[in-house]
């Protein structure tokens, strides 16, 4: 069994975010970028898949620009057998939407003819939590979506995926698209004989151009503002105030 993984490569999750003074988008410049870690949770479970024997070849993708492949060479170094670089330079968290990318995938896996596409559920950068579930539609595959556990029996796949009440668990035939959630494994750190191992595994890289598809941005953002300063509290003597200061909307 063949699985596709996507990854995606974002500033880092400990970074404190600038906005540019033109309000246009993200400040990018000599910020520390890494993997988006839904998408380590996306590579985590693919390789345990190889580790169970049950899939044969774990492929990773990026879709980005030349700085992508060091995101790409963590996958590898986390246990991805190779890897294919989809190179632009577009914007990935504001031009490149989740539409393009699913349709990035769905050319690659008709290419690539793999049984699983996992990805991460959503990216920190964009936070849109569409891609998979755009790429189920154009495939006409089933998905298992926010997966909280995953087991592959023959061409039958269970996931238990998270929601508003708890969990539900799914049944569904291969091939499918699974978006892994946060319950799904801890991701493993890569050691350094497999960080070296990994520069010498290969990267296939294709211009995005190239595959024919339309990835020009549908959506366009007008403005990209701080969230407001959260307001100091208020503090009360007893609850006959707290019920005046609601009434009155002095807690809000």
């Amino acid at each position: 069994m063949k699985v596709l993984v996507g990854v995606k490569r974002v500033v880092d999750y400990a970074v404190k975010i600038r906005i540019k003074a033109d309000k246009t988008g993200v400040d990018l410049a000599n910020v520390k970028m890494s993997m988006n870690p839904f998408c380590e949770i996306a590579v985590e479970e693919a390789v345990r898949l190889k580790e169970k024997k049950v899939a044969t070849e774990v492929v990773a993708v990026t879709i980005g620009p030349a700085a992508a492949q060091e995101t790409l060479r963590t996958a590898l170094a986390m246990g991805a057998d190779r890897a294919i670089h989809v190179k632009t330079d577009m914007r990935l968290d504001t031009e490149l939407q989740p539409l393009a990318v699913a349709k990035i995938f769905q050319a690659l896996a008709e290419k690539e003819q793999p049984n699983l596409v996992v990805l991460g559920k959503q990216a920190i950068d964009d936070d849109s939590n569409v891609t998979g579930q755009m790429l189920a539609g154009l495939m006409d595959w089933p998905i298992g979506a926010f997966a909280a556990e995953v087991k592959v029996d023959g061409d039958e796949l269970e996931v238990t995926r998270e929601i508003d009440g708890g969990t539900q668990t799914i049944s569904m035939s291969l091939p499918a698209v699974v978006t892994a959630d946060l319950r799904l494994n801890q991701p493993r750190y890569a050691t350094l004989p497999n960080i070296m191992k990994a520069k010498k595994k290969k990267i296939d890289t294709i211009d995005a151009a190239s595959l024919g598809i339309d990835i020009e941005p549908r959506l366009e953002y007008i403005s990209i503002i701080d969230p407001p300063v959260r307001q100091a509290g208020v503090k009360v003597e007893n609850v006959d105030e707290v019920l005046s200061k609601l009434k009155s909307g002095g807690l809000i």
